[in-house]
């Protein structure tokens, strides 16, 4: 499928892969699958707004963008590391990717909250969250009255993510039940968690994000598993990017592949794709470019799956195998002061 940006039109073609709309209680949802603008942050707020204006156009519910839209995921870079050392210019990469993040919250929160109120639809934002001098590669979630509602921060950075991104607790692995059904999400490999998703099975999840920056084909058999074991849409975005999307060397490498890449060489392929709680692969996978993925997202489809198959409901053996999840907020230092001014004075 071509996606072609007209010259004059809509910044991306829309893929419409849906069911029939007169579908009882329908929810319109769009994936975008786009390439941050690298190291500008300003630059990336302005797309994903034109991006969030053409899906609305389209009559989208719910916009999910990739993972790590906002800040950028740094395809190929290394950071400088090796085992016992980091670079002089590995240190400054991380500078300047520190001064790419967002602060939680903030003012580019405060301005994704305005932008999903201006469009009327519910988003699911990835970005690069900064707390002091740690990052965490983070989901923002704002309903379509502009307000913000919470964040999930990934569990489980993978690989070299470890040495740039901290870990999240069980304090953010939110479920928001809304108007358009029961919103979660979890990022690239956290996906393939079996007791992660068990906690989102648990809070009820129905529209089940993924925002990733896998984009192998067996991706797809992952998105398609836990659609099924879930009973649950799962709406996986990936960006799709090519090597100019990204600052030239010596600036920015792509370490050990840097010399095989042209401005025009594909990076990341995107895949991005919707998928229904039958297994059904309502729109995607799409590899072609940018470009808008909407399906329409019959929420029947929820209990005609459960019928089959809940995971926690009549498919669980409690009794058997249970799980306990720690969903309290974990902070490196506590200062008992504050604890005294909470409970009074101890006599």
């Amino acid at each position: 499928m071509a996606l072609v940006p007209a010259a004059h039109g809509p910044v991306f073609a829309e893929v419409d892969m849906g069911v029939d709309s007169s579908a009882p209680t329908v929810v319109r949802a769009t994936v975008v699958q786009a390439s941050t603008v690298f190291y500008d942050t300003p630059a990336t707020l302005d797309k994903a707004e034109r991006l969030l204006a053409e899906a609305a156009g389209y009559g989208a519910q719910l916009v999910v963008f990739p993972e790590a839209f906002v800040g950028g995921y740094p395809r190929g870079s290394n950071f400088g590391v090796t085992i016992g050392n980091r670079t002089a210019k590995g240190k400054e990469e991380f500078r300047k990717y520190h001064a790419s993040a967002i602060d939680v919250p903030g003012p580019e929160v405060d301005r994704l909250a305005a932008m999903a109120g201006k469009c009327k639809v519910y988003l699911v934002m990835g970005v690069i969250e900064r707390d002091g001098y740690t990052l965490y590669c983070t989901i923002l979630f704002f309903d379509s009255q502009g307000c913000y509602l919470g964040k999930h921060r990934k569990v489980m950075p993978t690989a070299l993510e470890r040495i740039i991104w901290g870990f999240g607790d069980g304090s953010t692995i939110p479920v928001f039940e809304t108007p358009i059904g029961k919103l979660g999400a979890a990022i690239c490999w956290e996906n393939r968690m079996p007791l992660l998703r068990t906690a989102m099975y648990a809070k009820g999840v129905e529209i089940y994000c993924a925002p990733t920056a896998d984009s192998r084909e067996i991706w797809q058999a992952s998105m398609t598993h836990i659609a099924l074991e879930g009973g649950c849409f799962v709406l996986s975005a990936n960006q799709f990017c090519r090597r100019k999307d990204y600052p030239p060397p010596p600036e920015y490498v792509f370490s050990g592949t840097e010399e095989d890449l042209t401005p025009d060489s594909v990076v990341c392929a995107g895949g991005s794709v919707i998928i229904s709680p039958s297994g059904t692969v309502l729109a995607g996978p799409n590899y072609d470019g940018e470009a808008l993925i909407s399906a329409d997202l019959d929420l029947g489809e929820i209990a005609r799956a459960k019928f089959d198959f809940d995971v926690v409901g009549h498919y669980s053996r409690p009794e058997v195998l249970s799980l306990i999840v720690r969903d309290h907020p974990t902070q490196p230092v506590t200062f008992t002061s504050k604890v005294e001014k909470t409970d009074g004075p101890h006599k």
